[in-house]
């Protein structure tokens, strides 16, 4: 017997997922102590920032990461047997470390770059949505971090991105997207992610210097994306927090967790740059017939920006610069990302 689930219900799902999330810690954390907090963010991306609309047009996000399983599990808030169950997880069982598991659900968006059109743009590239929920596990020391993570999600109309664009297009008396009858169809997606990040020794981590420098490498499998990626970034301000940099919507991304340590504020600049075997929202579907672009392997992205927290919240304004995706694309583009944090 086959199973669907209309868009009402799909839309009740995701409402639901959204609700347990955002309150989540305020039932399952309330006995954690002030150095081990749960970390509650909210991340918006979108090109409206620098004046346009299309290619990656839009991104929302919405996750929450747990305090140290260890003490998590000691306080009686997660069995005990899930933790023997992540510690065979790769990567990420090393004794000696910090622990922490993340759910996260987000939306990205793209489109060409004329959407007032309504036929197909064969020299652009696709509309295209991507919903997904992520589960991603932390493996923390004060010099290196490790995680993996996994995204189970929807490519296509089920995953509301023309809903979406319409709505805050209608709202904001925007130009109509019109072109979306051309976007890919449905296909679920799946990708497993690896990336580790560490502390260059240039300043050493005990002397908290208003300095430092963090690199990262990593990969990922999956129809939606397959890539190997290596970035650098760099930091300098009043206070640095103990975490790993920057946190963008991107793939074991998030480094938006660390002790509660009074207030600071920093400057950064950070570089990522992906060899990219597999891009669903260039290559088209998977398994059937859709309008594709010929893609990019290499792509980069040049970020900078500010960050100032403040006891329990945490504020990062960041601009990026993306280089050009797929072959043909007239120019680079970029957008600017909000992220909000609360330390609970």
């Amino acid at each position: 017997m086959q199973v669907c689930l209309s868009k009402s219900s799909w839309c009740s799902v995701f409402l639901f997922v959204l609700f347990w999330v955002a309150f989540l810690p305020a039932n399952a954390g309330a006995g954690e102590e002030e150095e081990n907090p749960w970390t509650l963010s909210v991340y918006f991306e979108n090109d409206l920032f620098n004046g346009t609309d299309s290619n990656y047009t839009n991104g929302v996000k919405a996750s929450i990461i747990s305090p140290d399983l260890k003490s998590f599990v000691e306080s009686g808030n997660l069995p005990e047997w899930s933790l023997a169950y992540i510690k065979r997880l790769p990567f990420i069982n090393r004794p000696e470390r910090s622990r922490r598991v993340e759910f996260s659900l987000g939306q990205n968006m793209y489109t060409p770059s004329d959407t007032s059109r309504y036929d197909l743009i064969v020299n652009d590239r696709p509309y295209a949505g991507w919903t997904y929920f992520g589960a991603a596990f932390h493996s923390k020391s004060r010099v290196m971090m490790d995680t993996v993570e996994f995204q189970l999600g929807l490519v296509g109309p089920e995953s509301f991105a023309e809903e979406t664009q319409k709505a805050i297009h209608d709202f904001r008396n925007l130009q109509r997207p019109n072109g979306w009858d051309h976007q890919l169809k449905n296909e679920p997606g799946l990708a497993v992610i690896y990336e580790r990040k560490w502390r260059l020794p240039i300043v050493p981590v005990e002397s908290r210097s208003n300095f430092d420098a963090i690199t990262h490498a990593g990969c990922a499998l999956g129809n939606v994306y397959t890539y190997v990626n290596s970035g650098l970034e760099v930091r300098m301000g009043w206070n640095l927090p103990e975490d790993f940099g920057v946190s963008l919507i991107r793939p074991a991304g998030n480094t938006r967790f660390s002790t509660v340590q009074g207030q600071g504020a920093y400057l950064f600049g950070a570089v990522n740059g992906r060899a990219v075997l597999q891009d669903i929202f260039l290559d088209g579907n998977t398994f059937a017939h859709s309008h594709s672009v010929a893609k990019e392997t290499l792509v980069a992205d040049f970020a900078g920006g500010l960050a100032i927290y403040f006891k329990s919240f945490k504020i990062t304004v960041t601009q990026v610069m993306r280089t050009r995706e797929f072959k043909g694309q007239p120019k680079k583009h970029s957008f600017g990302s909000l992220t909000i944090s609360f330390f609970y």
